[in-house]
């Protein structure tokens, strides 16, 4: 008789429990957390826009520079297991933020699917769509803005 498989370990260990190579992992490489954002001030909605952080390879949708980038950015924020589920400008799709709500992962979600390149094939990830903002002018910006606001 075959014993039972083993749940992952994003079912069974709470965020705050988690290794560092655990909470590195739930990252799914979609780049949305790394565009430009806008909120308003008096309603709290946060818009998006196709401007990424100068640091986002577009293409992998990875930060390039990983191990510096809160000091090469300094508005650029570490996800922590106590604060992701008050970071509500996180995408939906974000598996911190879902684990952070009781969800479960996505089924295009790498650690899923076993396969890096499925959020980029399910169309999640900013592969393709986003520019760097080391090519727009700061003023520029809000042109960029993504309507219908999508996440």
């Amino acid at each position: 008789m075959a014993e039972p498989l083993a749940q992952p370990f994003w079912e069974t260990t709470p965020l705050d429990r988690m290794t560092p190579d655990q909470w590195e992992s739930l990252c799914d490489g979609c780049g949305r957390c790394c565009l430009e954002k806008f909120q308003d001030p008096k309603t709290g909605k946060v818009d998006y826009c196709w401007v990424a952080c100068y640091l986002l390879d577009t293409q992998s949708c990875r930060c390039s520079d990983y191990d510096l980038r809160r000091f090469l950015v300094p508005d650029c924020l570490q996800l922590r297991p106590e604060t992701v589920g008050q970071l509500r400008w996180l995408p939906r799709t974000c598996a911190y933020r879902r684990l952070a709500e009781g969800k479960s992962l996505a089924g295009w979600h790498p650690l899923v699917t076993g396969d890096p390149t499925s959020v980029h094939r399910a169309g999640i990830s900013v592969r393709d769509k986003a520019i760097s903002a080391a090519h727009v002018h700061p003023d520029d910006v809000a042109a960029y803005l993504i309507k219908p606001r999508l996440w």
